[in-house]
């Protein structure tokens, strides 16, 4: 038992999320239990990694992810490459995690950051703060004598705590980045530990790319972890922003999943392009509906296609006078005409 308990409030926004989550959860599942979830798991599993790579600046695109972890010659950055082979290998074993063991995670450490840094899967020796782009501190971690006894104490929260495992997740995610434990890679372990949450309490989690939604909202992000400090080091801003994000990631599926089922309704013997592009093109105006303010990210999630496919058919229905854009790219959203 601990006497640590980190400081957070539930909202009502937060109540409402967690309840719509379950519900997207089910229909999460259906999808995922459907013939096409082999490859919308390896989809997935690909977009996860390059969505939490991307937040740290890594330009790898998921063809070159993809061929990657084909074994194809990819011309990139040392770094950049090694950072995906880590991110893949340390995803590709996450359901082997406890997310309570302080010594899985460093494990996890090690995976995620070898060849990164010079001692992976050790918590930092040194003192550590994050700078914005103009080179001002704008977090100084704890002093790293007391980094051992910080993450004790958060695991021993996480294990005794009797909070949903939603709540739970995004706690420990903002006090990883808020602890910073480890020289390099804490943001990368933060995102990976709350799918391992997530996915011991339903292991849809474990193929549903967050991250991937996280980095289309980037900014956004990074407003939400500075938000704590500015609500009174309450952690509610982060936990509305991250099951928000869980949300939309596990809603887009649902509504491709919807059409999918209507679609089926009609019979067809023979298979064309020309009622696949209607399909699709349903599958992005159903979801245009019910989220105006989708991202190309979440679409692309949504309906299985590249972002440069979800591009070319947004085009096609603004063209068609189906689909327009109101506002910029960043705050506007879509209307159905």
């Amino acid at each position: 038992m601990t006497d640590y308990i980190p400081k957070f409030t539930i909202s009502g926004k937060t109540m409402r999320a967690m309840m719509e989550i379950a519900a997207a959860l089910e229909r999460y599942k259906i999808v995922m239990e459907g013939p096409d979830g082999v490859r919308l798991r390896k989809l997935n599993h690909i977009r996860t990694i390059r969505g939490t790579t991307a937040i740290e600046g890594n330009t790898l695109t998921e063809d070159q992810i993809s061929a990657l972890l084909a074994g194809k010659r990819v011309v990139a950055p040392r770094r950049e490459i090694e950072e995906v082979q880590g991110a893949h290998n340390a995803y590709s074993v996450i359901g082997k995690f406890n997310p309570c063991s302080v010594k899985d995670f460093l494990n996890a450490h090690s995976i995620m950051t070898k060849g990164l840094v010079d001692k992976p899967g050790e918590f930092r020796k040194c003192a550590v703060g994050v700078v914005d782009g103009t080179g001002e501190v704008v977090h100084l971690a704890p002093r790293f004598e007391l980094v051992p006894g910080l993450m004790d104490d958060l695991f021993a929260w996480l294990s005794d705590s009797d909070e949903p495992a939603l709540i739970k997740s995004c706690v420990f995610h903002w006090c990883v980045e808020d602890i910073h434990p480890f020289t390099d890679g804490n943001g990368r372990m933060g995102r990976l530990w709350q799918t391992a949450i997530l996915g011991s309490w339903h292991e849809e989690f474990y193929a549903a790319p967050v991250e991937n939604i996280v980095w289309a909202h980037q900014q956004e992000y990074y407003a939400a972890i500075r938000a704590v400090e500015e609500n009174g080091m309450d952690i509610a801003p982060f936990i509305e922003f991250m099951l928000d994000k869980i949300l939309r990631t596990l809603k887009a599926k649902g509504k491709a999943y919807e059409n999918a089922v209507e679609g089926t309704d009609k019979k067809t013997n023979k298979k064309t392009n020309k009622k696949t592009n209607k399909k699709t093109d349903k599958k992005i105006i159903s979801i245009i509906k019910s989220m105006p303010d989708v991202t190309l990210a979440e679409l692309s999630n949504a309906t299985g296609l590249s972002v440069a496919g979800v591009r070319w058919n947004i085009r096609k229905l603004k063209d068609a006078n189906l689909v327009r854009r109101v506002g910029p790219d960043k705050g506007g959203h879509w209307e159905v005409v």
